[in-house]
């Protein structure tokens, strides 16, 4: 998501600086080349040597007569993006103000200045946050371009960002925005049919791939809405596949296949785009208002479920629908065949086609199969949203 861009780290004097390690290093797993600048603050509570391993680069601790700002973030700077995480109430007053008395501050009155894009992450406690200049101060910089990743409202604090919100946000400022303006919506996971109020009828989907591209279609600059329903029955050792909160993205959490068709039609009255990639099920059963004892031979007596791509297009003739096809076959040709009656059936954009056994992988291998042509993709989920962004990109610039 950030390879070949060079992220500045402006460190400041929230105890969230401890926090700063991971954020580094999380920052150059997504690709990222790091260099941090630390307030006298900011290295009363994390030693700058810390962070110098984090980064494998120097700390810049002061601004001398080598310009470190300017080196940094200046007109043809090193820097891509200045983010400022954690960011406290008074740098981000010092920075509306224009007052330059830190490092971090001096480099972010440059970085505004040469039009390097800033991102900001507030950590502080939440009646600082709510203090009407430090609210001003945010509203000021917002209308110069400056994106805020918004806190955690937790326990009195306004706590940092997730490091998924941060990264995904520098990712946005950083890089360019071929889908800025344009509304995606985006279905993941899987559904859920009750049999009865404990039980369900769903499947193995996880829903990492729908949340990739939406997080790719995010970071090129998209609005999201990601319709997202169950996660499908996983081991306990691979944690929740879902988080509370997605940061690039409005969720709207459905259960049923009629709730996600109702919230994806919903969605999409003024979208630009739709990707289907949620595994709906097929069938839904009649509910039993209570449990089904044990013990019984129950027979279930399946319903079809509605089409959601078919119902969408009957509504938007125009709208560019992405589709997915699964299959257990195990073989291209197949795979390719059953895509191509989907695409045919509902005028699609275009079929990612894909075997069962990716199903909660982090990696996948893939079949993007189009009218005319079919290009294989094998490698992560995560790379696969980027290029199915890219294809979503090239054919609204093409409209």
């Amino acid at each position: 998501m950030l390879e070949g861009v060079n992220v500045a780290l402006g460190v400041t004097g929230s105890i969230a600086a401890v926090k700063t390690v991971e954020l580094a290093h999380e920052l150059r797993r997504r690709g990222a080349e790091v260099r941090a600048v630390m307030t006298d603050s900011a290295q009363s509570i994390i030693h700058p040597w810390a962070v110098e391993f984090a980064t494998e680069n120097d700390v810049v601790t002061e601004i001398t007569g080598g310009v470190e700002h300017v080196d940094l973030c200046g007109y043809d700077g090193w820097a891509d993006v200045f983010l400022i995480a954690p960011a406290t109430a008074n740098t981000v007053g010092k920075i509306a103000g224009a007052v330059d008395d830190t490092p971090v501050t001096t480099c972010a009155t440059t970085a505004l200045g040469a039009d390097t894009p800033v991102v900001v992450a507030p950590a502080m406690h939440e009646p600082m946050y709510d203090h009407p200049g430090v609210l001003e101060a945010i509203e000021t910089v917002e209308t110069w371009g400056v994106e805020f990743v918004d806190p955690r409202i937790e326990e009195g604090k306004a706590k940092i960002a997730t490091e998924e919100a941060i990264v995904v946000e520098v990712a946005r400022a950083a890089g360019e925005r071929p889908l800025e303006g344009n509304h995606v919506v985006v279905t993941s996971g899987a559904t859920g049919e009750p049999i009865d109020p404990v039980r369900v009828l769903t499947n193995r989907s996880s829903g990492k791939m729908g949340r990739a591209i939406a997080r790719a279609c995010y970071a090129r600059g998209a609005d999201v809405t990601l319709v997202h329903g169950y996660v499908g029955p996983r081991p306990l050792s691979s944690g929740p596949s879902i988080p509370e909160t997605v940061p690039y993205a409005t969720v709207r959490e459905v259960e049923t296949a009629a709730e996600m068709l109702e919230a994806t039609q919903a969605a999409c009255a003024d979208a630009d785009t739709l990707v289907s990639a949620a595994a709906i099920g097929d069938y839904t059963v009649e509910e039993s208002d209570e449990k089904i004892r044990s013990g019984r031979e129950v027979s279930l007596d399946l319903e079809p479920t509605p089409k959601l791509i078919d119902r969408v297009r009957e509504e938007h003739s125009d709208l560019p629908i992405v589709g997915f096809k699964t299959e257990t076959a195990g073989d291209d040709g197949e795979m390719v065949a059953q895509a191509r009656k989907t695409l045919e059936r509902a005028d699609l954009a275009f079929v990612v086609a894909n075997d069962a056994s990716v199903m909660g992988a982090e990696r996948t291998r893939a079949l993007l199969v189009h009218a005319e042509d079919v290009a294989r993709f094998e490698g992560s989920k995560a790379d696969l949203g980027g290029e199915i962004a890219d294809s979503i990109a090239a054919i609204l610039g093409g409209k």
